[in-house]
């Protein structure tokens, strides 16, 4: 301590209560000790720091860690886990789960195949891909399905009778489409259908161009595909001229339903003649023999 510090510290002591101050040198000591003090406490700080780091490193860089005591008290000893015994197999092996075959995706292009070929006698060698209408109107029905539609492609299809000339005019004629449906909407597309000609018992203009007051009728059908959906249509029969005459003008029109997809025949006559069931049954079923064998 500087000489002109201790005089003036001599002096404030002469000037103070009788209590006796420390002498300069003792102060001195003890501001010395409480210096280092403070720089033990620093470097405690700074290690626990640092162990704290170091140790929270190893818990992250660990691959199985062990607890960590709590700071101050007694280490408990960590309580395992326990784990579930594996499943033996009657051998005594372990089991793996296994899941069964995802189902397989649905086709999503109709190729040319798919569409039946009239037998040889009926053959009039007269068929062409067209973009018409698959069903009439039925009363404006709306099919909700018609927005779960993969593809759908259509064919006009001429035939004739075993006993007509080649060279005659057809006997009748069939718009064919072949529709697929997203998974599990095509039964939803059956029952749609039978509802909307359950609701249309009669429609103007319905019976393949003839304009004369329709009657539609929902008939019995069974053995083709997974399921079907017969339907006719019979108008008052007319001339070419469009002149009324004696009977009826008949058309049928089948759905049959082969997993996601729909084949639909509508037959359309020529020229005003009628449809004959055997020869639209005969037809479904070759229809159905070419669905099958496309969708193996």
């Amino acid at each position: 301590m500087s000489r002109d510090l201790s005089d003036f510290y001599r002096s404030l002591a002469d000037r103070a209560d009788p209590r006796t101050l420390p002498e300069p040198e003792v102060l001195r000591r003890g501001a010395d000790r409480r210096a280092r003090l403070r720089a033990v406490g620093t470097a405690l700080t700074a290690a626990v720091l640092v162990a704290g780091v170091a140790t929270g490193t190893r818990l992250v860089l660990a691959d199985d860690p062990a607890p960590v005591a709590p700071p101050g008290g007694t280490p408990t000893a960590p309580v395992p886990t326990p784990s579930a015994p594996p499943s033996a197999t009657p051998s005594g092996t372990p089991s793996t789960s296994t899941t069964g075959p995802s189902a397989q995706p649905g086709p999503t292009s109709i190729p040319d195949r798919a569409f039946f070929r009239l037998a040889p006698a009926n053959d009039k060698g007269a068929a062409n891909f067209v973009d018409a209408e698959v069903l009439p109107s039925l009363c404006g029905a709306r099919f909700t399905t018609d927005d779960e539609i993969v593809q759908r492609r259509s064919r006009h299809v001429a035939y004739k009778k075993p006993e007509s000339p080649a060279d005659y005019v057809p006997d009748g004629s069939y718009v064919h489409t072949i529709t697929i449906y997203e998974a599990g909407r095509a039964d939803d597309a059956l029952r749609e259908l039978r509802q909307a000609v359950r609701a249309c018992p009669e429609q103007e203009g319905t019976g393949g161009g003839n304009p004369a007051t329709s009657r539609l009728r929902l008939l019995d059908d069974s053995g083709y595909g997974d399921e079907s959906v017969l339907f006719e249509i019979r108008t008052d029969a007319r001339d070419l001229e469009g002149n009324p005459v004696e009977g009826e003008e008949v058309r049928l029109i089948r759905a049959i339903r082969v997993d996601d997809v729909v084949t639909i025949l509508w037959e359309q006559g020529w020229e005003g003649t009628s449809a004959e069931r055997s020869q639209v049954d005969a037809d479904s079923r070759r229809a159905v023999v070419a669905l099958e064998a496309w969708l193996g």
